[in-house]
């Protein structure tokens, strides 16, 4: 009711101001409390749709979503999400350094917009800017130009942005995500690395050429598809338990990756021979270096290559051993949903689903391993990876 007794007009109204070029829009909230705001628009036309939009928004609820986004910038949303949506134990590390650099490209684009104000076709200009921008790189006699920049780089960081905007919804700052309406202008299929999945007899090339240390790492990699860098080079000695043959997990990519995994008869040993190779040492794969940064052995990237060139096969990462993994669960004849599960991925509500019988089931799944899977002259179906 209004001040008169008289029942408010929910309707609202487009009005001018003598010291404004746009129009303006009068209407009540849920509450009753009188909004107003600028159209943004010199067209009454405009002014009315945005203020048929606003009274659509309030009957729906969402006005008050729409309302916070119209007052919060991009940069606010940005340092927002860097400290409390990016870091541990959210993300991780390598994550968060992915996010900080794509954000030294989208902040200048987007920075002093306000969030109400991201619309598809701002996306859309921003994509096509950084596609026909050139990559510079920088040398002695200065910077210059290394050709046009990688698709998959720019799809990175679409996809960055449209993360953001997705927890800023469900912050309830933004009403919908933009980059929703948007269609990557062109294929990254051909950019990104295809996996290689490591056949039987170059893996015992591999092993052959490979130092001791490494030859159980690849051992380890293959028969239980744990994540290099993630969960094996990091590994304490008090997590494995020869006798029962499992590895306990303390942290992982993912929440699901958290837990027990059991081990084969081959990653028993190369578990059992790292274990007495490295007396003194808490660690697994202990750091050659007392003056490393981390007491164990952070990366492969050097000796894995040079493994290889002497195998005489093409280089792939060692995270592609994990695909390996994956691909002999299949050919065993092990369902696609439970490879998944075996390579700790997901959601971890899925996971649980598998708890009461999960050790039995893996130890069941990891017998059917099929070590000559990439010498059949078939496809198998094999679970996606990330």
């Amino acid at each position: 009711m209004s001040k008169t007794g008289r029942p408010r007009k929910l309707a609202g109204s487009v009005f001018s101001r003598a010291e404004s070029a746009f129009w303006w829009v009068r209407y009540p909230d849920r509450q009753g409390q009188i909004v107003r705001e600028s159209a943004g628009t010199a067209d009454r036309e405009e002014a009315e749709r945005f203020l048929r939009a606003r009274l659509d928004a309030r009957d729906e609820g969402t006005l008050a979503v729409v309302l916070s986004g119209k007052n919060l910038t991009f940069n606010e949303l940005a340092d927002w999400f860097l400290e409390r949506r990016s870091r541990p134990p959210f993300r991780s590390e390598n994550t968060h350094a992915q996010n900080v650099n794509a954000l030294k490209h989208i902040r200048p684009a987007f920075g002093e917009l306000l969030l109400s104000d991201i619309t598809p076709e701002v996306v859309e200009e921003y994509l096509r800017v950084r596609l026909s921008t050139n990559r510079k790189i920088r040398t002695k006699l200065g910077p210059r130009s290394a050709g046009p920049l990688k698709p998959s780089t720019i799809h990175q960081e679409f996809r960055i942005l449209t993360r953001m905007l997705n927890v800023a919804i469900k912050q309830r700052w933004l009403a919908a995500n933009p980059c929703i309406c948007v269609e990557f202008p062109v294929s990254v299929s051909s950019s990104i690395r295809k996996p290689h999945y490591m056949t039987a007899t170059e893996q015992a090339k591999i092993e052959f050429n490979a130092p001791g240390y490494l030859r159980n790492a690849i051992v380890i990699l293959t028969e239980m598809g744990l994540r290099p860098f993630k969960e094996l080079m990091p590994m304490k000695k008090p997590q494995i338990d020869l006798e029962n043959a499992v590895v306990y997990i303390p942290d992982s990519k993912t929440p699901s990756g958290i837990g027990n995994m059991p081990m084969t008869a081959p990653a028993r040993e190369a578990f059992k021979a790292r274990m007495d190779g490295t007396p003194g040492s808490e660690y697994l794969f202990p750091s050659p270096s007392s003056r490393a940064k981390r007491p164990y052995i952070t990366q492969l990237r050097k000796v894995w290559a040079n493994t290889l060139r002497k195998a005489g096969i093409p280089y792939f990462p060692p995270y592609h051993l994990r695909h390996t993994f994956a691909t002999r669960l299949s050919a065993g004849g092990v369902a696609d949903h439970f490879v998944t599960q075996m390579l700790r991925q997901g959601d971890s509500k899925v996971f649980k689903r598998y708890s009461q019988a999960k050790l039995n089931m893996m130890r069941e799944a990891l017998a059917r391993l099929d070590r000559q899977a990439n010498e059949h002259h078939q496809t198998f179906s094999t679970a996606s990876l990330n």
